[in-house]
């Protein structure tokens, strides 16, 4: 009889270990936590959990992973500011901004964003939690977001999440739920989006107002990457690295003594003038420039990128940032420099090539937010799932056409006099370079009647300029500073007559 019992109990146990493994369609664990911002003590409540996507008949169709922070013993929620966080990809998930930038914790790594052993994360004096409150939002196949079958087992049809448009769509009805859920209407509102998140934020800002009826007071683009401007193919798009180039090369003293003895904030403004003003119109001659000019050219250009004149003639004057990153150093260290953040640097098989074999910043950077993200999850959120936490997830192809997202954030802006944008990026950075950020902001509004409204930052690091400690400290203080630029303060959302 008792082994009956005993193979009873075990056949039972066996039974409610070998489930599915799938993710709770709508749940939340909330933990409470101390720390300390600015030199304040700061308590707070985190809620962290998923919550579903519905399509028309009221059926979900996916579940997003989300972490949210509020500030305890807040008087007056009403005031009280919420920022809304996306990273970018398309396929990240919100974990970099989350553990690195904005929230509460961040990671362990060194004063210069680098990993350090052991693992893990700590506190995050620079957070804007003292300020406002924050949600970090995790798309579709991002982090522990994934789709949901339905009762026959059949998943939703990838075209309703991976796209610009479908992106956009359907996260504004959920940010829409989730403002509702906690009762947050009366608060005001911001949108921070990094990389494609970019892209993404710059769409919800106008699809939040025009369907969801859901009025913002700030948009905040980090390292934005416009697919627009990507799109412009040549000239247009080769002649705005010239700067980018400049910085990384200052930074690893490849340029010549007249400009590496100088400041990176002093050289910046000549590289960028000549990049507008004189390479722009030269590449947009093609083969028919001059060979004249195309001798002048290729020195300038040498001299701001740190390349030289024969390898500037042999790219035809339009040099990749692919081969920038695999030449620039290749005759004096042999070592390849990072896509996101060019003060990283790699190895490759061979020196000799156009292309670096591997992105040495990403390698870095999943080498310490990987088990990081993991860790703080289970036991500090204390959120636990058999789900992996997808870095970045599957959701391509990604359907890019009809991007109208620039045009979006003109239209919001335009019929919501509250609403201003700040863009903050990074010098180091090749992928998403700050000043093809610059070209981005210069291009939203054709007619310059808002650009009052448009605040530009810039910071000695790469893509995620925060993971650099002086960047962290500047850049949430600039959010700050934003935060409270953009808040109503009692007044009107009107135009007043010029």
């Amino acid at each position: 009889m008792k082994l009956y019992i005993s193979l009873f109990f075990t056949v039972f146990s066996l039974s409610l270990f070998s489930q599915s493994r799938k993710i709770p369609t709508d749940t939340m664990v909330v933990t409470t936590h101390s720390t300390t911002i600015k030199n304040t003590a700061i308590n707070y409540t985190a809620t962290t959990g998923t919550q579903p996507v519905w399509n028309q008949e009221g059926d979900p169709i996916a579940t997003l992973y989300y972490t949210y922070y509020e500030r305890n013993n807040v008087k007056n929620k009403a005031e009280r500011p919420l920022v809304i966080s996306f990273n970018g990809g398309p396929g990240s998930a919100s974990v970099w901004m989350h553990i690195a930038y904005t929230g509460p914790k961040v990671l362990n790594i060194d004063d210069e964003g680098y990993p350090m052993q052991p693992y893990g994360v700590k506190d995050n004096p620079n957070s804007i939690l003292d300020i406002a409150d924050i949600v970090y939002v995790n798309p579709v196949n991002t982090g522990y977001s994934r789709m949901i079958a339905n009762k026959e087992g059949k998943l939703p049809e990838r075209e309703t999440f991976f796209g610009i448009n479908a992106d956009i769509k359907y996260l504004a009805e959920w940010i829409n739920t989730f403002v509702s859920r906690k009762n947050r209407w009366e608060s005001p509102k911001y949108i921070i989006g990094e990389s494609y998140g970019g892209t993404r934020v710059m769409g919800l800002a106008n699809e939040l107002q025009s369907k969801q009826w859901m009025y913002l007071n700030g948009v905040i683009l980090v390292s934005p990457a416009d697919y627009k401007l990507y799109n412009t193919n040549q000239p247009i798009y080769s002649a705005l690295n010239l700067p980018y180039f400049t910085a990384t090369a200052w930074y690893h003293k490849a340029l010549t003594p007249a400009l590496q003895q100088k400041d990176l904030l002093d050289i910046l403004p000549e590289a960028e003038n000549y990049a507008i003003n004189t390479l722009m119109p030269a590449l947009a001659k093609g083969g028919f420039i001059s060979e004249s000019e195309k001798q002048d050219v290729a020195k300038k250009v040498a001299y701001y990128s740190g390349l030289t004149e024969k390898a500037i003639l042999q790219n035809n004057l339009e040099v990749s940032n692919s081969y920038f990153w695999k030449a620039l150093l290749q005759d004096k260290t042999g070592q390849t420099i990072g896509r996101l953040d060019s003060r990283y640097l790699g190895i490759d098989k061979t020196e000799a090539g156009t292309s670096p074999d591997y992105n040495a910043e990403i390698s870095s950077w999943s080498h310490s937010f990987t088990p990081a993200i993991n860790y703080y999850i289970k036991e500090h959120l204390k959120f636990n799932t058999d789900i992996k936490y997808n870095m970045f997830g599957d959701v391509h192809p990604w359907d890019r056409r009809n991007d109208h997202t620039r045009e979006g954030l003109r239209q919001a802006m335009a019929e919501n006099p509250y609403l201003k944008v700040l863009i903050q990026s990074g010098y180091y950075d090749g992928a998403t370079t700050y000043f093809g950020a610059k070209y981005t902001m210069w291009q939203i509004d054709p007619s310059g009647k808002m650009k009052d409204r448009f605040t530009y930052k810039g910071y000695r690091s790469g893509h995620m300029m925060y993971l650099r400690k002086d960047d962290l400290i500047s850049a949430n203080d600039d959010i700050r500073e934003f935060i409270k630029n953009a808040s109503s303060n009692g007044k009107a959302a009107k135009y007043m007559r010029k």
